[in-house]
């Protein structure tokens, strides 16, 4: 019978632990610097970039649910995933600033072991950029064999993008099931600027779809600010020289940074009138 004087049971032979549940002398024999000798930042800067990744994996992992809750017409439950994509997004834009720590003339010590590895071989984030609807199909032809199946894998399922435009198609009729995001340079759709216009001016009406929609909002701006706050701590580490893997580096970024994920959603600012519907 249980009494105020036992002591905590001792693990046994086969009890999970927790370094054995996160395989933790796994993922602490994985940082080999490449510099010889290893130079101190190193470390920061492997565990900084393997972090991403373990975090890209977890977006992939919560951009896919939230595209299935569309799907499925749930649109509180794509919302609950979204927002928890935008707190992660959150939390690598001020993870980044990390490497600002390095001295400039620090990181070039090893900066040169580097090459040609770079940012832009991580299949990850291009997995990433086509989840959620940037699909470049460029990007195809920097990878070998098996990361390019991957991405064309990514390619051809349906975007996070591509289930909410289709979830306003089934609402709207003039609305294109599909629907590719405009360029800068385009003229958005007026079918979907007219659905969300009603969408904003009355969101009571359609509560749930407002809120799934300010949380795309906020998933987009999280997503570019990631790229922006990049683009300025790769500036004030390297200045403008050439990426490792041959990219031009900084002013590479620095396009990058006007890639939206929802363009109509930024649109339709612009369309809005003053006069909004209230609540009886």
């Amino acid at each position: 019978m249980p009494n105020g004087s036992e002591q905590p049971t001792a693990y046994g032979e086969g009890d999970l632990t927790y370094e054995d549940y996160l395989r933790v002398k796994d993922l602490l024999s994985l940082q080999h610097p490449q510099s010889e000798p290893p130079h101190h930042d190193e470390m920061l800067f492997i565990i900084i970039h393997q972090s991403y990744e373990l975090w890209f994996k977890l977006l992939l992992h919560e951009i896919d649910t939230a595209t299935q809750h569309l799907h499925e017409g749930n649109k509180l439950q794509a919302r609950h995933f979204t927002n928890r994509v935008v707190e992660i997004m959150d939390l690598l834009t001020r993870q980044i600033h990390i490497l600002e720590t390095m001295d400039p003339v620090d990181f070039l010590q090893f900066r040169d072991r580097l090459a040609p590895a770079s940012g832009f071989q991580s299949i990850q984030f291009r997995q990433l950029e086509y989840a959620l609807g940037l699909k470049d199909e460029s990007y195809l032809e920097f990878f070998d064999d098996e990361s390019t199946k991957r991405l064309k894998q990514r390619l051809e399922q349906p975007s996070l993008r591509d289930a909410y435009y289709g979830m306003l198609a089934q609402r709207d009729n003039e609305i294109p099931p599909k629907t590719a995001a405009p360029s800068q340079d385009e003229d958005p759709d007026e079918a979907i600027l007219h659905t969300l216009q009603e969408l904003y001016e009355d969101p009571s009406s359609q509560h749930p779809l407002y809120l799934l929609t300010e949380s795309l909002v906020s998933l987009d701006q999280q997503f570019g600010l990631w790229r922006e706050h990049h683009v300025r701590v790769v500036e004030r580490i390297i200045g403008h020289k050439r990426g490792t893997g041959g990219s031009s580096g900084v002013e590479y970024l620095k396009k990058t940074t006007t890639k939206r994920l929802f363009p109509h959603l930024w649109n339709i600012r612009t369309y809005l009138e003053g006069d909004r519907v209230n609540d009886a």
